[in-house]
């Protein structure tokens, strides 16, 4: 899996293709541990184009010819709202002939990439790719933490977009679902300089955030499905998760879970685009009436 993924966001540097910037109005600041980015890899991007428009109100982008990434639906930039948010890789312009790699991919903003790719090293990580120029979005590598969760590690070309209240169909928030929650906190809390903060959701149930000061960033849980690898998960906000889900398979994606309340509160959903990439739904502020 980590090879071909490889192939997909940073294979093709060596001859010197480039990777759109993140973001259209950079800060100049790196956030370290902050998710900045979101890419997803699909075997059918039509489909999963088709899918996000009706279900968001996304809009797609070709840019492969602009950025000499051979051919025009070869990578996509995604808006909201004319706001960029994401990108989509075409999988079948990849250099990959075996398994279907389709899933999301986050980026972790990080000041140096050089360093946090040799902290992922010595504390137990792999390195995937080292540290790579990718021309207008920065310096990347692509790396797994010690559990096994697959991420990307960005130093932004000019610094990270601003942070923006989140709106109905704009990227929420993002967990990391591992199998050991204790050593992935260690590590991440290492890495980032990030800070611990325990979240009450009842009896035999642990979720832990690491923020930056008063700042939530990213939230942290054992794995719900103990047969699956570790994953970072992706949350979209939403208004009603159920009006989504209705809709999933007529557009042919999966639900994995049904619109559900949560122990942290709101509603929950958890589906798959049609190339199989997962992502989750989730109501917010947690009374989902209010705006």
């Amino acid at each position: 899996m980590g090879a071909l993924v490889l192939l997909a966001l940073l294979g093709c540097t060596a001859t010197g293709i480039s990777l759109p910037a993140v973001t259209e109005a950079p800060t100049g600041k790196h956030e370290t541990g902050r998710i900045v980015w979101r890419d997803l890899i699909s075997d059918k991007p039509a489909e999963s184009r088709r899918f996000y428009e009706e279900l968001f109100g996304w809009e797609f982008e070709g840019v492969g010819n602009l950025f000499n990434l051979g051919g025009e639906d070869a990578y996509s930039l995604i808006r909201h709202n004319g706001r960029l948010i994401g990108g989509m890789v075409n999988e079948a312009r990849l250099q990959n002939e075996a398994d279907d790699i389709s899933q999301w991919v986050v980026l972790m903003s990080v000041a140096d990439v050089d360093e946090a790719a040799a902290a992922f090293a010595a504390d137990g990580g792999e390195v995937l790719t080292p540290p790579t120029d990718v021309a207008d979005r920065g310096r990347m590598a692509i790396v797994v933490d010690p559990q096994g969760a697959l991420l990307a590690l960005i130093q932004t070309a000019e610094g990270d977009p601003a942070w923006q209240e989140p709106g109905y169909g704009d990227f929420l928030w993002d967990e990391l679902w591992t199998t050991d929650l204790a050593a992935a906190t260690g590590f991440y809390r290492n890495m980032t300089g990030l800070e611990e903060d325990d979240v009450e959701v009842g009896e035999d149930r642990a979720y832990r955030m690491l923020n930056r000061g008063d700042q939530p960033t990213f939230g942290m849980m054992t794995h719900p499905f103990e047969e699956k690898r570790p994953v970072w998960v992706t949350y979209i906000r939403v208004e009603d998760p159920a009006a989504i889900t209705a809709r999933v398979a007529e557009l042919g994606g999966t639900v994995y879970l049904d619109a559900q309340d949560r122990p942290l509160g709101g509603q929950v959903a958890l589906i798959a685009d049609p190339s199989g990439a997962g992502i989750a739904l989730q109501t917010w502020p947690f009374d989902s009436t209010a705006d």
